[in-house]
């Protein structure tokens, strides 16, 4: 007798859900000061350039931030905000001891590690290495052994993607533990303020509001093609995290190309006046993060964006490598001349940096206030 063959088409096991944590050091710079020189603990601590120059913010003590001083301000605009803030010169080789214990913490669960800056990482735990599971868990255990054998805290974002991640981690700083699990992520993205995307400046969130667009709910209900007209390419972004979906994976060995920073207005630009003083705003920005990554690059690229989303960018570079604010400034002044905007309507300006030679190994990573998302 014959058996007849099961035809039968095999089940497909789904995709492994993936665990990702975000772990953020709090206000790490000056933690490091306060933690190393106790005659700074509860004062409001201000790591960077000098307030009588053309200084930048790197990190600020939580006890500064409470006067609205934050990262790649001026210290200039710093000491007006809080006048008794003690300045502190950043001391990289500590931070940077800091940040190797740091990893050596993260390497006891996993090697899948994407560090962002001496700060701030992502961490696959999909499968970690002791067996745990619980990416939950995992993240307390790393919160715990910082604190204990560090003295310092983090902050911590858990779940099954990088974007939704670290929006956790920021969420209840500091010291916080955030989970969001994958059945709760689309109602949270549905909820969240336009101005809580990562990625989405004030002058965008402001765009986007006059539209009518507060929350993800209102941006679930464009189409792909609508978001694309709207906000170019990143409109492509939006549609899918909106949903959940960041399909990002944790990049080890991932290396800065560039580091930059840009700008949207809410109105367009016209005069070279009114573009001089945004770049200089930037600058100041792009400075500040070249401070906390210590790199210098020997190109910068001016990018242009015009009111009908047509782009340009210009370039110069230079056999020294460059990184202060200065330097940057006049060959930004420079390729703006070069671009012959006058008249025209601008509605982004970015600067940036690349060609950066040997990278010390903290400084391969991405710059995570960039938006590098495609």
């Amino acid at each position: 007798m014959q058996t007849a063959t099961d035809m039968t088409t095999p089940e497909i096991p789904a995709p492994l859900q993936r665990k990702i944590i975000h772990i953020d050091m709090d206000a790490f710079y000056a933690a490091v000061e306060q933690r190393d020189f106790p005659q700074y603990k509860g004062k409001p601590i201000v790591v960077g350039g000098s307030p009588d120059g053309r200084g930048v913010v790197a990190t600020a003590s939580y006890e500064a931030r409470k006067f609205g001083i934050h990262s790649a301000m001026s210290a200039r605009r710093a000491i007006q905000l809080c006048p008794q803030a003690i300045f502190v010169r950043p001391r990289f080789d500590a931070y940077k001891s800091v940040s190797v214990y740091i990893r050596e913490i993260f390497n006891r669960y996993t090697d899948l590690i994407e560090p962002l800056s001496l700060d701030e990482a992502y961490l696959d735990v999909t499968e970690d290495k002791l067996n745990i599971g619980s990416a939950l868990e995992i993240a307390k255990q790393i919160k715990d052994a910082i604190r204990d054998e560090l003295n310092l805290s983090a902050s911590a974002g858990v779940s099954s993607n990088k974007f939704i991640a670290k929006i956790a981690s920021d969420m209840n700083k500091p010291n916080g533990l955030t989970f969001i699990g994958p059945s709760k992520i689309e109602r949270f993205m549905e909820k969240l303020p336009v101005e809580k995307f990562f990625g989405v400046g004030k002058v965008t969130a402001d765009r986007m509001k006059k539209m009518g667009l507060h929350t993800g709910a209102d941006l679930k209900q464009l189409s792909e093609q609508d978001l694309v007209m709207r906000f170019g390419k990143t409109g492509k972004f939006y549609y899918k995290i909106v949903r959940g979906i960041d399909e990002r994976p944790v990049q080890p060995h991932r290396e800065t190309k560039s580091l930059g920073a840009e700008d949207t207005f809410e109105e367009d630009l016209s005069t070279q006046e009114e573009m001089i003083t945004e770049l200089e705003q930037i600058a100041e920005k792009v400075t500040a993060r070249l401070e906390k990554n210590q790199m210098k690059g020997k190109t910068l690229t001016l990018k242009v964006k015009f009111h009908d989303f047509t782009q340009i960018t210009r370039n110069q570079s230079f056999v020294t490598p460059i990184g202060d604010y200065l330097s940057i400034m006049a060959a930004a002044k420079e390729l703006l001349t070069r671009a012959d905007l006058e008249n025209s309507k601008v509605r982004l300006l970015g600067l940036s940096l690349s060609n950066f030679g040997n990278l010390p190994p903290s400084a391969k990573v991405t710059d995570p206030d960039q938006l590098e998302l495609f």
